[in-house]
């Protein structure tokens, strides 16, 4: 059975149906996510941001209260949900400029019936404030929040040939912004005990360490993510606070991981299955390996 909250379905609703040109996939446990058959998709960096997120949380989330979490840039809404799913109380909300990704991911929230406890917010993540203003009906962004996530567009403009697909560009290259902004939106909003979890391409590190410094954050962790052995490292994700957090305050410099996703005969490793065993997807793939 799969684990964690079942989804509501579509209920005979006509638009919780794919589409011709999309799939309804599996996500966390049986929920499902709305996605292009030909466009951006969820994928690894999506689920080790969700995870790294959601064991950094869970250690110092406030008792006695709904955890509030915030997904900057959330596009289909895949950290958004699987975030959603590992905690079933939790009041998770999204903001995406794109409004075809923007609405996908709203009918996947109702597909799982999380439509009472999470909302998707269509608007540039550099305007949050002006999303807050009574006419634009978003008044949940108004912070403080115990968890914010995001994943920015690994390249900057003129680092490659930006696709003509048009989910998928802004995907890729910063078209609204980098690292930096993503930071500055988050950290004004960010809880004194919360957590800010970003992933970011790995030649970026200098960036994300001199955006968390204007910002005013300080790194707690950081994990370097490794597709195979002998491969260098994919993606980063680090884990942020508020300047001057008691655990900031505790260390000196911040905890360093390795997340290893294949072996060298192209097996998931036995930690890259606990992750996926986490976020209640199969530990294993079809064929059993």
């Amino acid at each position: 059975m799969p684990p964690g909250p079942p989804p509501a379905g579509a209920r005979g609703r006509a638009e919780l149906a794919p589409q011709p040109d999309e799939d309804l996939c599996l996500l966390s446990g049986d929920w499902r996510i709305f996605q292009k058959q030909r466009g951006h998709r969820w994928s690894l960096d999506d689920l080790v941001t969700a995870w790294v997120a959601a064991e950094a949380i869970e250690a110092i989330a406030p008792a006695g209260r709904p955890l509030r979490a915030l997904d900057l840039g959330c596009g289909l809404g895949s950290v958004l949900m699987m975030t959603a799913w590992r905690f079933p109380s939790a009041q998770v909300y999204g903001v995406e400029a794109q409004a075809d990704r923007a609405a996908m991911a709203r009918r996947s929230l109702a597909y799982n019936g999380a439509e009472d406890r999470c909302r998707v917010f269509d608007g540039d993540l550099r305007h949050l404030r002006q999303l807050r203003e009574p006419e634009h009906d978003a008044p949940e962004l108004a912070g403080p929040f115990d968890l914010i996530t995001g994943t920015p567009p690994y390249f900057p403009r003129g680092a490659g040939t930006e696709s003509t697909t048009p989910q998928v560009a802004p995907c890729r290259f910063e078209l609204r912004g980098g690292v930096e902004e993503y930071l500055a939106a988050a950290a004004p909003l960010l809880a004194d005990h919360g957590r800010l979890v970003v992933c970011t391409a790995a030649l970026e590190r200098d960036r994300v360490l001199a955006a968390a410094e204007t910002s005013g954050l300080d790194a707690l962790a950081h994990w370097d993510i490794v597709p195979r052995e002998g491969k260098a490292v994919l993606v980063m994700v680090d884990v942020l606070a508020r300047r001057g957090a008691a655990e900031a305050q505790q260390q000196q410099q911040p905890a360093m991981h390795t997340l290893l996703v294949r072996d060298r005969a192209n097996t998931w490793t036995a930690d890259f299955r606990a992750v996926r065993a986490a976020m209640g997807m199969p530990a294993t793939t079809p064929a059993g390996g």
